[in-house]
């Protein structure tokens, strides 16, 4: 093992209050958002001619202009797939997306993540499906019929090479009420 002739550098070493510290800064930002809402919209109904409705097709998210919640080490993304559908019955389709880190080679994890877009606003993450951390790469992917359904590739323990999951599992989510719920995969089967 060759050492090396830099100094030991204070992040690579990191301690429990690290972690604490972090934690509690985040809560900090989490609780800053909470309080800055915006004020309660106030309307009154008028009566008006009824507004003609367009059927111009709304174009779903494009993923290329997305920044997601990756840490790629300045590696930048790769969007792997992408699937547009109407996920939340609003007339608007969303996009998911694969997105792994641009590794160059090797199986990097891959995350699951669905994009929205309001009239005139840039494209934005909405939720998280599977995040990297869980080290998951997706085989198979689709959005039909309301319903996002993926492959999940995964490894029994550290001694698996990563060139070659040995786990599957099939996973769906589906919008309820406000959130993304996970209606099937739970079982992992060895491949």
């Amino acid at each position: 093992m060759q050492t090396s002739a830099l100094p030991d550098l204070a992040h690579t070493a990191t301690k429990p209050v690290h972690w604490l510290a972090t934690a509690a800064a985040m809560a900090g930002v989490v609780a800053l958002a909470g309080l800055l809402q915006p004020r309660a919209a106030t309307a009154t109904a008028t009566a008006t001619a009824p507004e003609k409705r367009t059927t111009t097709p709304v174009a779903a998210p494009d993923p290329a202009t997305v920044d997601f919640p990756l840490e790629c080490g300045g590696a930048g993304t790769t969007v792997a797939k992408q699937a547009p559908g109407d996920l939340d019955g609003d007339g608007r389709p969303e996009t998911v997306a694969v997105v792994h880190c641009d590794a160059g080679s090797g199986t990097p994890p891959s995350g699951i993540y669905v994009l929205t877009q309001r009239s005139g606003a840039a494209p934005r993450v909405v939720a998280t499906l599977v995040d990297p951390a869980d080290r998951k790469t997706v085989g198979d992917f689709a959005v039909r019929e309301g319903r996002i359904s993926a492959t999940l590739l995964g490894y029994s323990s550290l001694e698996v090479p990563r060139c070659c999951p040995d786990q599957e599992e099939q996973a769906s989510w589906r919008w309820k009420g406000s959130a993304f719920v996970r209606t099937s995969g739970d079982l992992a089967r060895s491949v």
